[in-house]
């Protein structure tokens, strides 16, 4: 499902350098991936949907050479993959419920089929009592959970998370994590950066670890 094949990024704006990585993802999996600050979690997690390109090496994600990809076959890309990104990036002109719906707008699905989905995952993460208010009006914990909702109102098949947990309480680390688990039993390959031991303690999956842009070590947590 995913394949990063002797990837290098040299620095950039924003992105942290990666050396020489070698990393398989098989469909189906949940892999964490940790490291301190500046590690390259973020970098790595961008790599995989195009919004960087490596400089050298091949980035192989469902199927396509996102390394070879034009510009304009990046966004069919993206339909397969979830991405909830650690600022978010909600439309702030748009509701809660608007901010959801758009995923299954851009693919054609029907008005009362957007309708039913987008409450359902809205329920699923517990904020479908915020469904009619605009983001600017939501703590950042209810902020990070219309992202989550917006990434897997589509069954994605591949979904990466950059610090999902970052603004939110003990309670709704649990329900988050639940919702990925739930994704991935669903068939969803689960790709998460994060910094939160807890939750890596708590899912007992496969951990891999970045430091100083390098893997340092692969393992499962028991």
């Amino acid at each position: 499902m995913i394949e990063l094949q002797n990837v290098t990024l040299a620095y950039q704006a924003e992105a942290a350098a990666l050396y020489n990585i070698n990393l398989t993802i098989d469909k189906g999996e949940f892999v964490f991936i940790t490291g301190p600050s500046g590690a390259g979690k973020s970098s790595l997690l961008r790599l995989l949907y195009g919004a960087l390109e490596p400089t050298t090496g091949q980035v192989l994600v469902d199927g396509h050479n996102v390394s070879h990809l034009k510009p304009s076959q990046v966004p069919l890309l993206r339909r397969s993959i979830g991405v909830v990104f650690q600022d978010f990036k909600l439309l702030q002109n748009r509701t809660v419920f608007e901010n959801v719906a758009i995923t299954l707008e851009v693919l054609g699905w029907g008005r009362a089929d957007i309708g039913k989905k987008t409450m359902a995952i809205l329920k699923k993460v517990g904020i479908e009592a915020k469904y009619g208010q605009f983001p600017q009006l939501l703590s950042g914990g209810e902020q990070q959970r219309v992202a989550l909702a917006r990434a897997l109102v589509n069954d994605p098949k591949i979904l990466l998370a950059d610090e999902p947990t970052g603004n939110l309480d003990e309670a709704n680390k649990d329900l988050i994590l639940s919702v990925f688990n739930e994704a991935n039993i669903r068939g969803t390959t689960v790709v998460v950066a994060t910094h939160d031991k807890r939750l890596i303690e708590q899912s007992h999956k496969r951990l891999v670890t970045l430091n100083k842009g390098e893997f340092v070590e692969q393992a499962h947590i028991e």
